[in-house]
């Protein structure tokens, strides 16, 4: 009897994604359990049939199996863009789950494979249902209860299920921003989002303009360079990324308009091209919850209408995982996803007064205005995280060495935007120092996870 009424008020969290945010989640609340607290029941619901959100890779672009549009924009080849040491897990170190300390720059299968590793110790792969996107969520004022309609994708089937909390952890850098310019639907070549970029020796031997000048621009330029491409264009809005780029890359004001053959750019200059990469960017994309419940933010470090970044302003029983822009990764929505566990479990406290939780959102906004350049914005973003931290019992880290590995990267970026990758960090986890791996980057064709852990 007293079992059944315990499981009859036991409260339900919906999780949305199986992604590196939503498993952070899932094991922020299995780390409470394991210490003997009482958790909710938890139901994460993924849309993809394995959990690592865009770090599952698929060759798959448009639409899946089930007709579902493509939630990956991973690429094969793809290898960190920003040393490990600034991601490293503080409860689950590379150390532990490798049995040695490896390179700092891991390719998309290593990493992969080390989130793998820790929701697999963790055991949590039973709470997650597979192949069932959420269709909609709707929140009723008289219960104070979610409602969301889940689709299960191998049954083809909708159901309804009620929860009292749910947490968004669905990501933003699957929808992807698709500019128009005049001409490109007579262009000759192909023209495609950088979601839809799966393997750049497509590109081997052809004459490649990019649009862009942030972090996608640049890798897929770089991966188009390392397997071939005959030469890059890369054309910019605002300014250009302005590193030493190799001699057949090229950083052209915006594009103006392109005919069959040739771009035009706004310099008055031109440049035939074989094929058009959009690395134009992503939008927070939420087509499963209704206008009060639906984050609408730009991408930026102070996400709008999130109390510690993480609480719905306007709904404080809603969440939402990893929607900031990032300096910080895994170990960020860590501190997010144990913070959100405690709010839940009743063991942090949300303010009543939204008066209170909308001056929290300005005053970030506020500050994150203030800081004068990348320095600043990493730091920022150290400082919530320790901010986070400080309110759980999440494992405390060295954030301000991470902080270092950060700035030590934008600096070997500066002297080598293809050799950056080359270099070596500590681990502020086990304090081991990273070897150098065995192969430089731009002549490490294979990306497979035997391959770069080999001695």
């Amino acid at each position: 009897m007293t079992n059944r009424t315990e499981t009859a008020v036991k409260k339900r969290v919906a999780i949305i994604g199986a992604g590196p945010s939503g498993l952070a989640q899932l094991r922020a609340f299995q780390s409470a359990a394991a210490k003997g607290a009482e958790i909710p029941e938890i139901v994460c619901f993924e849309k993809q049939a394995n959990w690592g959100g865009l770090w599952n890779y698929t060759w798959r672009t448009g639409l899946d199996e089930h007709g579902e549009p493509v939630h990956g924009s991973m690429y094969r080849y793809l290898w960190s863009n920003g040393p490990k040491e600034g991601l490293e897990f503080a409860d689950y170190s590379f150390e532990e789950h490798f049995g040695k300390q490896i390179a700092s720059y891991p390719p998309r299968a290593v990493l992969f494979d080390y989130i793998q590793g820790r929701v697999e110790k963790a055991g949590v792969r039973d709470w997650i249902r597979f192949c069932t996107p959420v269709r909609f969520v709707k929140y009723d004022e008289a219960s104070g209860k979610f409602t969301v309609t889940a689709h299960d994708l191998k049954k083809d089937s909708m159901y309804d299920e009620v929860f009292d909390n749910v947490i968004v952890c669905s990501g933003h850098f699957s929808t992807p921003n698709v500019p128009e310019y005049p001409g490109f639907a007579q262009f000759g070549g192909r023209v495609l989002h950088a979601h839809d970029f799966r393997d750049a020796m497509e590109f081997n031997g052809k004459d490649i303009l990019i649009l862009g000048s942030s972090y996608s621009a640049e890798d897929i330029g770089s991966q188009c360079w390392k397997y071939g491409a005959k030469s890059i264009t890369v054309a910019y809005r605002n300014a250009p990324m302005g590193f030493n780029w190799p001699d057949n890359w090229k950083e052209v004001p915006a594009l103006v308009r392109v005919d069959e053959t040739t771009a035009y750019f706004s310099d008055g200059t031109s440049k035939k091209v074989d094929a058009i990469i959009l690395c134009t960017g992503y939008k927070h994309h939420f087509p499963y919850l209704p206008d009060d419940l639906r984050l609408k933010t730009a991408n930026r470090l102070a996400a709008a209408d999130l109390y510690k970044g993480v609480a719905w302003v306007h709904n404080p029983k809603l969440f939402y995982v990893g929607m900031q822009d990032q300096w910080f990764t895994f170990n960020m929505f860590d501190a997010q996803a144990w913070w959100v566990r405690d709010a839940i479990m009743g063991r942090i406290e949300i303010p009543k007064d939204k008066a209170v939780l909308l001056a929290d959102v300005a005053r970030r906004v506020a500050e994150e205005d203030a800081g004068a350049d990348a320095h600043d914005a990493i730091h920022y973003q150290g400082d919530y995280v320790k901010e986070l931290i400080a309110e759980t019992d999440y494992p405390s880290f060295d954030v301000d060495g991470a902080c270092e590995a950060f700035f030590e990267w934008k600096e070997h970026k500066k002297k080598g935007i293809m050799t950056f990758r080359d270099n070596a960090y500590r681990s502020v986890i086990t304090g081991t120092m990273a070897p150098v791996h065995h192969t430089p980057w731009k002549d490490a064709l294979e990306d497979s996870m035997e391959a770069y852990l080999k001695n």
